[in-house]
């Protein structure tokens, strides 16, 4: 069987990646894909377990460096577990969030230099990219008014607008920078006008 494809999902709080991942993951059913929906960090129950921890708002101690470990190694896992045996498996991973959300929130956000990043995802993810990412974008200033009618704030909701910002910047420079996998999906307007912005590109990548 041949290897599956590796799309992933990315965007700010606020951008509606639930709602949006549940019509992606509606369209792949329809159209028979064998998929696996996943998330980032997550996917296993170790994964989960550091997850929690990263989201967890009583951790107001954690270092820079600590968080990104956590993520790389909740990412190991995941690939180890779940994500490579169902590319190997011809299934295509649909991943809410993957090594971009690193860059741009643990780079973009904190401000630790993408080179060690590079580094980590090189020791972890050896060559596995995505070969299809969606970026859900929308000004911060409204993400952050929808997350914020949602749900109590984790330990990254609590963040200032400023620190979003950098992070919407990071995803949107990484888009620049590689075309030829990013999909900028405007995720302003109602969510009958975002899905039917996804269709037209789940319509695209299904022909690829």
């Amino acid at each position: 069987m041949s290897w599956g494809k590796f799309i992933t999902i990315e965007g700010v709080e606020g951008v509606g990646k639930t709602t949006s991942i549940a019509f992606i993951e509606q369209y792949f059913k329809q159209s028979g894909q064998a998929i696996l929906l996943t998330r980032e960090p997550g996917g296993t129950p170790l994964a989960e377990k550091i997850r929690e921890l990263l989201l967890d708002a009583r951790q107001t101690s954690m270092g820079d460096d600590t968080e990104l470990l956590l993520m790389f190694a909740a990412r190991a896992q995941h690939l180890k577990e779940k994500i490579i045996p169902a590319l190997e498996a011809g299934e295509w991973v649909i991943c809410d969030r993957f090594t971009d959300a690193t860059y741009a929130y643990q780079g973009g956000g904190r401000g630790i230099s993408t080179q060690r990043i590079a580094q980590l995802e090189k020791w972890v993810q050896g060559e596995l990219r995505p070969d299809v990412t969606l970026l859900l974008d929308l000004p911060v200033e409204l993400g952050l008014k929808r997350a914020g009618e949602r749900s109590t704030p984790d330990r990254f909701e609590q963040e200032k607008q400023a620190f979003f910002e950098r992070v919407r910047a990071s995803y949107l420079a990484m888009a620049e920078q590689e075309p030829q996998r990013y999909r900028i999906i405007d995720a302003s307007g109602s969510i009958e006008e975002v899905q039917s912005r996804i269709k037209q590109v789940l319509d695209e990548i299904s022909s690829l």
